[in-house]
């Protein structure tokens, strides 16, 4: 066993005991030293001192997305600026950006995190690791670099971009694992594709480590389909840590979450009382040893379960399933609650279908128009316009049987849409607000 694995093999009890002892700890911490945590707590007249159990942890407030920007830049740390050593930030698309200080300890916890996960993938010291997630503000680019070269990697950053000199580096310097979004692998290989590059028979790629964005299984199959590489899904968000707080093993369709530094909980989104294992609902995380930023119950909005079942592998850190939702990319379309991935589900299967698709939104004044753009793959693409017209009712008919909707589906030629050298743009909505 490597030995940056044998944390995920605690018994369970002593697990719950650790849990519960660094909750102790974090709570007054952050009752002292983050005036907005101790207002809440105080409004909901619950104090550090309750917490006796880890059930007790529903007594304490959630956090959300929009308390990092309505405390933006500082309000929210509660470690002091002699002991941060990094920021990361994440704008999203409107208002300001949120801002998550870190220490050297924080830091550190993060690569443990992606080394752990890279170690349950099966890679090794001997392996040599591209990462093509970006560099900077964004959490994925440096979290997998760290991360590897814990683990003892020979690691490549190539950060996005420039994709045909990627593809030469992957070749000369025997790239056997990549790091970056599902989207921007598949325009990888659609262009090492035009240079005549095979990835099974031209370079050792064996690994491909895939997370930033919500993917399906039915892109994980396309992928491992057209390169030959085992894909692995590596789940993180930048309040909580970045990539590395959970990934999947060999044996479980789900993720295994790092529970001794993150701990899960599982809510109605609508009611939110916790839910017991096994019930689906938005996923919350605390962060148990993070000291710059920390966070209490961060509601995440991501949908997932934390299942019941002991996995295989033996590890003892729960599983929780794939996240193919979040409740605010849910689109609401002649009043029917649509999920970018259920229509990603229907495109892919149909086998002429290219996974690149946009999905576009307008409106009149009194209804909503519902538009997906979709590729065909090169030997499927004619002139011939019966044969596309039979095509496109095909597409229909697998997106209505998901979705209950009836789009508009526009079949576009390979290479159509525009493509991303960072997180994709699935959705474009132009609607009347």
């Amino acid at each position: 066993m490597n030995p940056i694995s044998q944390k995920d093999y605690i018994d369970v009890a002593g697990l719950r005991k650790m849990q519960l002892a660094k909750l102790q700890e974090l709570i007054p911490y952050e009752y002292e030293r983050v005036p907005l945590f101790r207002r809440r707590c105080d409004e909901k007249g619950v104090k550090p001192r309750d917490l006796a159990t880890l059930a007790d942890l529903a007594k304490f407030p959630f956090m959300i997305k929009t308390d990092l920007r309505d405390e933006y830049p500082y309000g929210l740390t509660a470690a002091p600026m002699k002991d941060i050593v990094r920021f990361h930030c994440s704008s999203g698309t409107t208002g300001k950006p949120i801002c998550i200080p870190a220490t050297m300890a924080d830091v550190d916890i993060w690569s443990d995190g992606v080394a752990r996960c890279l170690a349950m993938y099966g890679i090794m010291e001997e392996d040599v690791l591209q990462v093509s997630y970006g560099y900077g503000l964004f959490t994925g680019g440096l979290g997998a670099h760290y991360g590897g070269e814990k683990l003892g990697c020979a690691v490549l950053p190539t950060g996005a971009g420039n994709t045909e000199k990627q593809i030469m580096l992957m070749k000369d310097l025997g790239v056997t694992a990549i790091a970056c979004t599902p989207s921007y692998f598949l325009h990888l290989a659609t262009t090492a594709a035009q240079m005549g590059v095979d990835f099974r028979r031209d370079t050792k790629l064996k690994h491909g480590i895939f997370g930033a964005e919500p993917w399906t299984d039915e892109i994980r199959r396309k992928i491992e389909e057209i390169s030959g590489i085992t894909a692995h899904d590596i789940y993180g968000l930048t309040e909580i840590a970045g990539p590395g707080v959970a990934g999947n093993c060999p044996y479980c369709n789900g993720l295994h979450v790092w529970e001794d530094h993150f701990y899960p909980e599982i809510i109605d989104p609508d009611t939110l009382e916790v839910l017991p294992d096994g019930e689906q609902g938005e996923l919350v995380f605390t962060t148990l040893d993070r000291r710059g930023t920390p966070m209490v119950r961060y509601r995440t909005r991501d949908i997932s379960r934390l299942q019941t079942e002991p996995c295989k592998c033996g590890r003892t850190m729960r599983v929780m399933d794939r996240i193919h939702a979040r409740t605010d990319d849910m689109l609401i379309v002649h009043g029917v609650n649509v999920f970018p991935s259920q229509i990603e589900t229907g495109l892919m299967k149909v086998p002429e279908i290219a996974p690149h698709y946009q999905i576009h939104l307008s409106s009149t004044d009194t209804l909503d128009l519902f538009e997906i753009k979709v590729e065909v793959v090169p030997e499927a693409f004619s002139d011939n316009i019966r044969d596309l017209e039979a095509l496109r009712k095909r597409v229909l008919a697998a997106v209505k049987t998901i979705i209950g909707l009836t789009p508009k589906i526009t079949l576009v030629g390979p290479g159509t849409l525009p493509r991303s050298e960072g997180k994709i743009k699935r959705v474009i909505d132009n609607r009347k607000k």
